[in-house]
């Protein structure tokens, strides 16, 4: 019984997201390869050869690799399926695109956002924005995964000898090709991988006061940017900025939430956070049953007093 986890790179490096998933790997098979597959992603192959834990890297180069298309990735993976009990991704957005794919292909299920290993076949996963917690057992030869990245402490990214193993691509059925990406371009951490976030809410009336009471308590953290649904519905911020059950999962060190009342759906995004500070005038807002601090005060004030005393 081995494990594939699928890496997340850019081709120069690992995603951080590929420590959680590989910690889930451990937990299901005693044996963990880990398939890099991209193009001139020598560098990606080496960095997981170093994680403690992976038998071996199955380094894949391709033209067609180079941006992790569904198509050409999953013809990869499902050309290695037969070899594992268990087949992995972060249920990130590269994860979500190819995953299922894969498991159609197999036909099988696949158990999306496991927090939890119970044993090789049971896991754990969020239901109803996070307010259950359902167990699901598989009787499936194999088990696609996608990896809910904050239910699972990453591994060590050093330490390990793993071999790297190059295999050849399987032929490209060219039936996507990548035309182009759009990215926002920030000095700011990744919103997915920060220790400290400070997010706003609706309740913050614009996007210039966003900018002009958020931003600056985030330069004194050293944090990213994050909203709510509604501020983003708003237009205050970027949708890339949003926290929640249809934004981006988070679990940092501390998580600052200003002006944000705690919508169900923003909640399942970041209650997981190890320490949370909530800041809004209604003492009834449903963020503070998730607070570990919670400061019921005119955000107008409180804040900028906040970013001052922080020096």
């Amino acid at each position: 019984m081995a494990a594939l986890v699928i890496a997340e790179h850019d081709n120069a490096s690992l995603k951080a997201a590929t420590l959680n998933a590989i910690a889930a790997a451990l937990q299901c098979a005693p044996e963990v390869d880990v398939l890099v597959a991209g193009n001139a992603a020598d560098a990606a192959a080496a960095a997981a050869a170093q994680i403690p834990g992976v038998r071996k890297v199955i380094q894949v180069e391709a033209s067609a690799l180079a941006d992790q298309l569904a198509e050409p990735l999953a013809a990869q993976i499902l050309a290695l399926a037969s070899a594992y009990s268990h087949i992995l991704a972060p249920a990130t957005a590269n994860g979500k695109n190819v995953l299922p794919r894969v498991a159609a292909k197999l036909d099988v299920a696949q158990l999306s956002d496991i927090t939890k290993v119970v044993s090789p076949d049971t896991f754990e996963r969020p239901i109803y924005a996070g307010n259950a917690i359902a167990t699901v057992q598989s009787a499936d030869a194999v088990k696609v995964i996608t990896v809910r990245t904050t239910g699972f402490d990453p591994v060590a990214g050093s330490g390990g000898s793993a071999v790297i193993e190059k295999q050849a691509a399987i032929a490209d059925a060219g039936k996507s090709t990548f035309v182009g990406r759009e990215l926002t371009k920030s000095d700011r951490p990744e919103l997915t991988a920060a220790k400290i976030i400070v997010s706003g809410g609706r309740g913050l009336g614009s996007g210039e006061k966003y900018q002009e009471i958020v931003t600056p308590l985030a330069d004194k953290l050293g944090a990213a940017l994050g909203a709510s649904r509604a501020a983003v519905d708003a237009g205050y911020v970027p949708n890339d900025y949003q926290v929640g059950q249809t934004g981006k999962i988070v679990a940092p060190q501390l998580y600052v939430a200003v002006g944000i009342s705690g919508a169900i759906q923003h909640l399942a995004g970041m209650k997981d956070s190890k320490v949370i500070v909530a800041i809004n005038r209604d003492p009834e807002a449903p963020i503070f049953s998730v607070a570990d601090y919670g400061l019921v005060a005119d955000l107008f004030t409180a804040v900028p007093e906040l970013t001052k005393a922080l020096g």
